[in-house]
């Protein structure tokens, strides 16, 4: 089997605009008629389309079309490797690399008749616990952030995320007084009002600096949260480590992070006990594999990223189905994440289903594609 084409495909997503405001997709066309679907994570701000389609162009001009797409470690050497300027991973590259891997995943799986998991040692969990941001509300009144909670776990959910600072800008800031006593009347209604019924991780997008983050950390303790998240900025993971060094709350971290080697550091300095991988942007699904044997090994839960479209979204649930050290999945699912497929991802009760289907388990309503595409 070869590939003789690479077709994108921009997708317009509807408010609330989950995964982004378009998505960008691909189609890997192989001499045989299966055809993978991949996703190029675009993220909230949908920027420079034009130039993430090119490099997707390059890349499967110069490595991709003509090659076997069951040669999935060979096509992400080259990938990476080849171009000087490649191995040096980044949130550029490395996305357009992660949808051609997961649409080469897709292809095998069509084409021996099995979901993704099952060519990556099986399916391990019947259901995947998942989790969304609290909806807000609860900043300008932390007494309402009880009765959200509430209405969460009636919902059928066990876990959620919040960010009690905002605005998220400027990067690092310090947290004074007032707005960490707020953040603790915040996480005293919650469990006043669902005890422990309700896992509640704290996310601040890397706002904080070390002493604020410390300080936070020192003061919500108590409350047992299920994770900090990117306490301070990705970048620094030696400051990241020094917050986890001082705290008992466990250290997530990395949906900015791309390539086993930037996981790796984190593992190595002790700086997360959460992998954060994001499978569309890191590498792809073989990537986010090794990067959650590493965790593993480590004794690290993984926990993936998920603000994308659907098929990214599809991509992360077929890793965690064969993860023995998955945590939970972060959903964000919309109107378009359902409508656009024959058989969208199932979340009932605050869990995902993994799905039976060969390769991503994903099969597109090409009527209701028109709809949203240019």
């Amino acid at each position: 089997m070869k590939i003789t084409d690479v077709k994108t495909v921009v997708v317009k997503n509807i408010p609330p605009y989950r995964g982004g405001k378009e998505w960008l997709w691909i189609r890997l066309i192989t001499d045989e008629g299966i055809v993978g679907i991949g996703e190029r994570v675009t993220g909230p701000g949908a920027k420079n389309l034009r130039s993430q389609i090119k490099l997707i162009e390059e890349f499967s001009q110069e490595h991709v079309i003509g090659s076997s797409p069951f040669d999935v470690e060979k096509l992400w050497q080259r990938i990476f490797s080849i171009g000087h300027d490649y191995r040096h991973p980044s949130l550029d590259s490395t996305p357009a690399l992660s949808a051609i891997e997961m649409a080469c995943w897709d292809v095998i799986g069509k084409a021996v008749n099995q979901p993704i998991y099952n060519l990556l040692g099986g399916r391990h969990h019947e259901k995947l616990k998942a989790y969304a941001y609290m909806p807000s509300g609860f900043r300008e009144d932390p007494e309402k952030a009880g009765e959200i909670a509430v209405t969460l776990l009636e919902q059928g959910n066990k876990a959620c995320k919040l960010d009690p600072f905002m605005p998220e800008y400027p990067i690092p800031r310090d947290i004074p007084l007032e707005e960490i006593n707020k953040a603790v009347r915040i996480f005293k209604s919650i469990r006043n009002a669902v005890g422990d019924k309700l896992e509640v991780g704290i996310g601040t997008h890397g706002q904080l600096t070390t002493y604020s983050a410390i300080r936070v950390a020192h003061a919500l303790e108590e409350f047992q949260p299920f994770w900090f998240e990117e306490p301070v900025a990705p970048e620094n993971v030696d400051e990241m480590a020094r917050v986890a060094a001082h705290t008992s709350i466990p250290i997530a971290a990395g949906e900015r992070k791309v390539t086993k080697y930037e996981f790796a550091e984190l593992l190595k300095k002790q700086a997360a006990q959460i992998l954060q991988m994001d499978v569309g942007q890191c590498g792809g699904i073989l990537e986010s594999k090794k990067i959650a044997g590493m965790a593993e090994a480590h004794y690290a839960m993984i926990a993936p990223h998920m603000a994308c479209g659907p098929i990214s979204a599809a991509a992360a649930v077929q890793l965690d189905t064969c993860s023995p050290n998955f945590l939970a999945q972060e959903y964000n699912g919309g109107q378009l994440h359902q409508e656009l497929f024959k058989n969208p991802i199932i979340f009932s009760n605050g869990y995902i289903i993994p799905p039976e289907g060969p390769g991503l388990g994903l099969e597109i309503d090409e009527k209701v594609l028109k709809k949203y595409t240019d």
